[in-house]
């Protein structure tokens, strides 16, 4: 009884010694002062925690959203992402997209939906009937239709929804798919590629710098637009029919569900979240709806986390999102449940070695696992750490409303963390 008392104390100290730390450095941190703060800190299994710093309050979490996105996906969906939904009606074929955005994807494998549309000898039709969601979600920024992370949010994205632009030589781009070759105006008074906002039109500079030898700008894609690009690189006519599909369709898989998911997290690849949310939903049978898919999901996967999460798009880009650090630990939680500890960390991005996390947490081994967060005045950081004692903990580290350089705000929390790695 003596001996078992003994270590139950051993515990509470711990953990009381853990809280106490926290605390006392996030009080007394300069760079920390003037913003919002919230920390939550738990063993892996466990769901008290080991320490925490207002984990209750509610916080902006950024991309910090694509860890739900991933737990949606790892709930819906198997080894495969399934890439294309196809009806044999008589001599024609009608197909649809399930939100799947692998096709003639730059940075994803090849797709087995473009050997299977090449394969087809009769005529081709396209419904976008079950798509509800509008080009970009809500609480997005309008006038970042420019930048390379907003593209559209489409049902059948084809080349990413973006041009890759490179520099091929001086005083000229390259287009990727060439397809927007034509589309290209020389203009003086733009100092990068530009694309008029509600048309496929690319003005670049007359002076092209050697200091930016690529530019990915998204598309402005309509249907129209997409099939034109489809039947382009095909060599064959797809057409447009807007019907609805009320019976079972068959599928056909495009690529393993981890290479999405690896890409997605390591790069913080906004439209690849977004469009695992229209994955999620076709998986469950929903329209193509981000917002039905995460009703969905809330209330089937996520109803017991410890705060109701207010959720409103896959990627992050929405201000309107708001977690709190405790459900993010939650989630976390989840996730660990679900995945194995080698397959997991190989998705997300590691300390030292990899993705968001290349120049951050410079250990050998790594001991920080984990997805990044950033808006402007927003910077978060929730995952998994290895402590020098062994043990694997949650971690979600929150921070809001920051007015210094996010450079700072990022050390200070890589400076707390790896004291808790060191220290529990």
């Amino acid at each position: 009884m003596r001996t078992l008392f003994f270590l139950a104390s051993i515990i509470t100290l711990s953990g009381c010694s853990a809280s106490h730390y926290l605390k006392s450095e996030i009080d007394r941190s300069t760079v920390l002062s003037q913003q919002h703060t919230g920390v939550s800190i738990a063993r892996v299994h466990e769901k008290s925690s080991l320490a925490s710093y207002q984990d209750d309050k509610y916080f902006v979490p950024a991309s910090n959203t694509k860890l739900f996105s991933f737990y949606a996906g790892l709930s819906a969906l198997g080894d495969s992402i399934p890439g294309l939904e196809y009806l044999e009606w008589g001599e024609l074929l009608i197909i649809r997209g399930t939100g799947d955005p692998s096709l003639l994807h730059p940075d994803l494998p090849n797709s087995r939906v473009l050997d299977f549309l090449k394969g087809r000898k009769e005529p081709i039709f396209y419904t976008p009937y079950h798509f509800e969601n509008k080009r970009f979600g809500p609480g997005w920024a309008w006038s970042d239709y420019n930048d390379y992370y907003q593209p559209e949010v489409t049902a059948m994205p084809v080349y990413g929804n973006i041009v890759r632009f490179k520099n091929a030589k001086a005083g000229q781009y390259q287009a990727n798919p060439r397809f927007w070759q034509k589309s290209m105006v020389q203009d003086s008074a733009v100092s990068g590629i530009e694309r008029e906002e509600l048309q496929n039109v690319f003005h670049y500079p007359k002076l092209v710098s050697n200091q930016r030898p690529a530019q990915d700008i998204p598309v402005h894609m309509t249907d129209q637009v997409m099939l034109q690009l489809l039947s382009d690189t095909l060599k064959k006519e797809i057409k447009l029919i807007n019907i609805p599909l009320e019976i079972d369709l068959q599928t056909v898989n495009s690529i393993p569900s981890d290479s999405l998911y690896a890409r997605m997290m390591q790069v913080s690849d906004n439209m690849l979240a977004e469009q695992l949310m229209l994955l999620y939903a076709t998986a469950n049978k929903l329209p193509l709806s981000t917002e039905k898919a995460i009703a969905h999901a809330i209330e089937h996967h996520l109803a017991d986390l410890p705060d109701k999460p207010v959720w409103k798009d896959g990627s992050g880009l929405s201000r309107y999102n708001l977690f709190t650090p405790r459900t993010m630990v939650a989630l976390l939680q989840k996730i660990y449940e679900k995945v194995p500890q080698e397959r997991l960390f190989k998705i997300l991005p590691t300390g030292g070695k990899s993705g968001t996390l290349k120049n951050l947490f410079k250990e050998d081994p790594p001991f920080i696992f984990a997805k990044t967060g950033s808006l402007s005045n927003v910077y978060n950081l929730s995952g998994y750490m290895l402590t020098k004692k062994g043990k694997v903990l949650v971690f979600s580290f929150m921070n809001n409303n920051f007015t210094k350089p996010t450079a700072d705000v990022r050390k200070e929390v890589e400076r707390i963390l790896t004291r808790v790695h060191e220290k529990f």
